[in-house]
């Protein structure tokens, strides 16, 4: 990577907007295909050689760099009190990613909330620790994605709760399969990885790797030594957790699918997301005394245990609760719903939105509850979930009638329903309101939420591997059609555009955000016609906008 002509090239570049990003997403993704292929080759040498050149190229350390300045905590500064907002930050954030003499600071330790009542710890890297996870993420996720358990879905590309969810009714939904569940949670699975087991065994550079490790964290102004875990908060994090968990799989295949013979009377099968996994089993005490004492010892090796309270054995018949989704047979019929729990936290979230805005306009309470509803429905959507749906909704238009009440006590009823509800097509009682400029917002109805089956991902699929790339396209097309549906001008642009961005040429995901642009600026008389749109990623955007040809009329889109 570091030839003569990526550093002559490089010497030419003025700026943060003269970077050529096609090229530093291509170069990057060639090295990590190769990467991939020496991992699966298991050739560790070449694999070590091929992340240093990565990681020492101004490629991906601009793509690191373009990272943390674009993802959702880019305004959250470490303890150092520094972000980097500006072209000029980020183009000198590039010169700053180097190995020699760097020393990562300590983390700003934030708490927050969970549904049990208690608080989860959360580090905050200083923008320089970011920039530097990414850019040995970009060299470490090729081998993590290659070794990994095939039903392992959280914190992982392209793959969802969806997924894990889909899997558990592969494996559990049939009238022949396996009736008992072992619900396993690990106790505090971030904070307790053995640091040694992790220098170990992960596959990167050893001596970056114990610096995060033992960086530290500042907790109400005062230092703390980090003797286990990974640095929680930091991009590499999930991946590094992952990597520890990945092998339990394998094993359990290997102790209990010797034969065909044996897999059919054990019906052991593993689904994992994040530090929460499920095994299933054929009886009680299989997983009693064959199975959890084999979690036990792999987790034990990790420097982990398992959570007593949140660990338990229970049977299909009396269901059980996993990703916020309630899984169960009834009387033999195998179905998933979303929780009670679930549910009682998302309206207790709503209620609260509707409290606290008792003097909002109607029409930004109504801003503030879309994106609410269509989320939590958007979750459920693959699921038996229309009941839940009509439940959902009349318990929102309750609170809804109380808050519209309470605002004109005096008022009627008939006048209070003409105010703020109408009706249309085959619906009453629609909660709308108009700004000041005329805008009309619409309540979201979670019932009006299409259900719709979710096709998992195949197992084995690895975005690094050449012979998935049509696989990943044609799916990554699905994802981006569900996640927008509705929007047809959007769905449009991005047929047009080939599904990708015309500047990059990286394809749109859920995970890259997207701006409409006008080729024709609306000063300029250009209108919203589709002709006169193209969709780019945010950088991009800024990228053309900073050049003289982005002002002039048509730019070079």
């Amino acid at each position: 990577m570091n030839t003569l002509s990526d550093v002559s090239a490089t010497s030419r570049l003025r700026g943060w907007h003269s970077i050529d990003w096609k090229r530093c997403h291509y170069q990057v993704r060639k090295l990590q295909i190769r990467i991939a292929k020496a991992t699966r080759e298991k050739q560790w040498r070449r694999v070590k050689k091929l992340q240093r050149m990565l990681t020492r190229s101004f490629t991906a350390k601009a793509l690191a760099v373009k990272r943390v300045t674009e993802n959702t905590g880019k305004k959250t500064p470490g303890v150092d009190g520094k972000t980097w907002s500006t072209p000029e930050d980020k183009w000198q954030a590039i010169t700053l990613l180097k190995r020699k003499g760097y020393q990562p600071l300590p983390l700003k330790r934030v708490y927050i909330p969970k549904p049990n009542g208690k608080k989860r710890p959360l580090g905050i890297p200083v923008m320089l620790d970011r920039a530097m996870q990414a850019l040995y993420l970009l060299a470490l996720e090729p081998v993590s994605e290659t070794t990994a358990d095939h039903n392992s879905y959280g914190f992982r590309p392209v793959r969802s709760t969806a997924d894990a969810i889909t899997q558990l009714y592969i494996c559990c939904a049939k009238r022949k399969s396996a009736p008992w569940i072992l619900e396993a949670d690990i106790k505090g699975c971030f904070d307790n990885i053995s640091h040694d087991w992790l220098l170990a065994h992960i596959p990167m550079d050893k001596q970056i790797l114990r610096k995060w490790l033992k960086a530290g964290y500042m907790d109400k102004g005062s230092f703390n030594l980090t003797r286990a875990g990974t640095p929680q908060g930091g991009i590499i994090s999930p991946v590094l957790a992952n990597m520890a968990l990945d092998g339990l799989e394998k094993q359990l295949e290997e102790k209990f699918w010797q034969t065909a013979k044996l897999r059919a009377a054990n019906k052991v099968n593993y689904v994992r997301y994040a530090d929460d996994f499920i095994i299933t089993g054929s009886s009680k005490t299989l997983l009693e005394q064959k199975v959890k004492p084999v979690v036990i010892s792999f987790m034990k090796e990790r420097g982990l245990t398992l959570s007593i309270e949140k660990t338990a054995i229970t049977h299909i018949e009396e269901g059980f609760d996993f990703l916020g989704q309630n899984i169960r047979k009834y009387k033999g019929k195998f179905l998933i719903k979303p929780s009670k729990k679930n549910l009682k936290n998302f309206l207790n979230k709503i209620r609260t939105i509707i409290t606290e805005n008792k003097t909002t306009p109607a029409y930004l309470l109504i801003a503030q509850l879309n994106p609410v509803i269509r989320g939590w429905a958007n979750y459920h959507r693959h699921v038996v979930a229309k009941k839940a749906y009509s439940y959902v909704d009349n318990q929102i238009w309750s609170k809804l009638w109380q808050w519209c009440v309470r605002r004109h006590p005096r008022k009627s009823r008939r006048w209070i329903k003409a105010k703020y509800f109408t009706s249309r097509e085959m619906r009453n009682w629609i909660f709308e309101a108009t700004d000041i400029q005329g805008r009309v917002f619409t309540l979201c109805n979670a019932s009006s939420t299409p259900i719709k089956r979710h096709v998992k991902i195949r197992k084995g699929a690895n975005r690094y591997d050449p012979s998935w790339e049509i696989y990943f396209e044609r799916r990554l097309d699905s994802i981006w059609k569900d996640a927008h549906e509705g929007r047809r001008k959007i769905i449009a642009l991005w047929n047009k555009q080939a599904r990708q961005c015309p500047l990059c040429e990286q394809p749109f995901s859920t995970e890259t955000s997207w701006n409409v642009h006008h080729k024709v600026m609306k000063t300029a008389g250009g209108g919203d016609e589709l002709s006169n749109l193209v969709l780019l990623h945010p950088n991009c955007h800024r990228q053309y906008h900073s050049s003289v040809a982005g002002y002039r009329e048509g730019g070079n889109l």
